[in-house]
């Protein structure tokens, strides 16, 4: 087992046999050369397992070019890694060595460390995701100055949401005659024409995502709320939905599950700030979606506002029942397409799979090896045009 510390410029190992007795160490550069000579002082064992901490995260890039070469990878949680460090250590001071060897130690003791696969796939769909969301921030900054120079241009005509065409019509009744407003108006007609080129981008990254997500054959979009970019965002950070136990683990690392922060007497929950938080903004984005429209969600929303919930708290308890739906409807995909699922442990509370803040919850014990019968255990996903399943949760 050869636990691996990888960091943008450099990479530590350490090489441990079957009984965590030390063979090897060394620290390598990630270019070309020092990726070559890893290779070869790894060469010496030729019945290798490579154990990355973070293989979704900091350590992608070298988990990448390893799955490339043909070569066994596992991914390990931060978290574990950490454990392993202070119990091993007993003090939870980091260095690269340390790192390398709490890596190490997971991946001779768990049996159930997620093996990692090349999917070409979904990892296009997780840059052309990433890159949907970059235009969408540029498009919200254009936007915006956008608006700043029309609202002096045109003073008490300024439009709360601000599209192409409504700028375009605006802009063309404008004809200052001073060279300050002139200049204004120059610059609002770029930034226009900025506007107009990133809108066209997105609309064509929308379409690339949407027959991706139905070239993997997944009904995530017949789901209220949840369109191409969702979808798209899901399935990239998610990939093997077996490496969830349950609906409940999956919403605990959706952020979704709120906290026990119960005591004595006192049986209380708090909101989770934790998980994987784009995720988590995909499914508030589908609850607003069907908050806005007449669906079974607004129904459900209602009825927990009438019972005496708070409008954030009715919302949290929407989010929470559309991931339930999203995790079944992952389940019934994966029954659809007859993928073979591979096990996770699913503490992955750090930086490992495509968690931003790390944290999730204090239940981090391992997931079982993944089984066909906790599939055939599920409910059936056909969702319906009137999105039945979404009204048994409600």
């Amino acid at each position: 087992m050869i636990g691996v510390d990888p960091h943008k410029l450099s990479a530590t190992i350490e090489v441990l046999d079957q009984r965590e007795k030390k063979l090897g160490t060394g620290r390598f550069t990630t270019d070309q050369a020092g990726y070559k000579a890893m290779r070869a002082y790894a060469s010496a064992w030729p019945d290798r397992v490579w154990a990355v901490e973070g293989a979704n995260g900091a350590g992608r890039p070298l988990a990448q070019r390893l799955l490339e070469a043909g070569e066994s990878v596992v991914d390990v949680p931060a978290k574990l890694a950490a454990r392993v460090r202070l119990f091993d250590t007993g003090h939870n001071r980091k260095t690269d060595a340390l790192d390398a060897h709490s890596v190490g130690v997971v991946g001779v003791r768990t049996r159930t460390l997620r093996v990692l696969h090349v999917d070409g796939e979904l990892e296009a769909m997780r840059m052309l995701t990433d890159r949907r969301e970059a235009l969408t921030r540029r498009r919200v900054q254009i936007v915006c100055r956008l608006q700043a120079l029309l609202a002096e241009l045109l003073p008490g005509h300024a439009k709360k949401d601000l599209t192409s065409g409504q700028a375009k019509v605006m802009l063309a009744g404008v004809r200052p005659r001073d060279i300050a407003g002139k200049t204004r108006r120059r610059i609002a007609a770029e930034e226009l024409v900025d506007l107009i080129a990133i809108e066209v981008k997105m609309k064509k990254a929308s379409a690339e995502l949407k027959a991706m997500v139905h070239a993997r054959e997944s009904r995530l979009m017949d789901i209220h709320g949840i369109g191409p970019v969702v979808a798209a965002r899901i399935l990239a950070d998610v990939g093997d939905v077996a490496r969830f136990a349950d609906r409940n683990r999956f919403a605990s690392w959706a952020g979704t599950a709120p906290l026990d922060a119960s005591s004595g007497e006192q049986n209380r929950h708090r909101l989770s700030r934790a998980g994987n938080r784009r995720v988590n903004h995909m499914i508030h984005i589908a609850a607003v979606t069907q908050l806005r429209l007449d669906t079974e969600g607004r129904a459900y929303y209602r009825r927990k506002r009438a019972a005496g919930k708070k409008p954030q708290e009715a919302l949290r308890c929407l989010k929470r029942r559309i991931s339930d739906v999203i995790y079944k409807q992952l389940v019934a995909d994966a029954i659809a397409t007859g993928t073979g699922p591979g096990g996770h442990c699913g503490a992955s509370q750090e930086s490992s799979a495509v968690d931003l803040p790390p944290h999730i919850d204090t239940s981090d014990q391992p997931l079982p090896d993944p089984h066909p019968r906790r599939y055939a255990a599920q409910p059936s996903m056909r969702q319906s045009a009137d999105n039945s399943d979404l009204k048994n949760a409600g």
